[in-house]
């Protein structure tokens, strides 16, 4: 009884396997389109503080607790992030991305991804993060050629200059 139990437990076994076989090939899934190509822009930074530091004084800093001395005292809230995408002169992203945080303390972030026809396109990212009303902290624009079914990706990062195109 016991070899019988196992041949069958063996042939459902196999079963299984061939259903998950059949199921990893099929339907066919395209991940993108062969003509289209994708950029993805991804970023995640802190900008300004919503109220400028306060410098503390000798006197103001020699009162506090020792382990609470610091020559600043600042707020803990933090700007929006403004951030602007362009594809051959036309603005395809336009997004105003709040601070993250419990507090608005933290590090506002964008992920964007969009399909573009494959070829030479010139892309320009802008990012503001001060409390100006007009112009960019951070602007780049570049000619570029996007392969089909190929990602290009949009990042930032302050402390390399801004924007990387790759």
């Amino acid at each position: 009884m016991s070899i019988l139990r196992r041949i069958v437990q063996g042939l459902l076994f196999i079963a299984f396997m061939g259903v998950v076989g059949f199921f990893s090939v099929n339907p066919r899934y395209e991940y993108a389109s062969t003509e289209q190509a994708a950029i993805k822009l991804s970023l995640s930074h802190a900008a300004e503080r919503l109220e400028p530091c306060v410098q503390l004084t000798v006197e103001e800093i020699a009162a506090m607790p020792p382990n609470r001395r610091r020559p600043a005292q600042c707020t803990r809230e933090r700007l929006p992030l403004h951030v602007e995408l362009e594809i051959d002169g036309e603005l395809i992203l336009s997004i105003e991305a709040a601070p993250s945080g419990l507090w608005n303390d933290g590090p506002g972030s964008v992920y964007e991804r969009f399909a573009v026809p494959a070829g030479r396109h010139r892309i320009t990212a802008r990012l503001r993060d001060t409390a100006r009303d007009d112009g960019w902290d951070y602007e780049r624009s570049e000619d570029v050629m996007l392969e089909s079914a190929r990602y290009f990706t949009v990042t930032f990062k302050a402390e390399t200059g801004g924007f990387n195109f790759r």
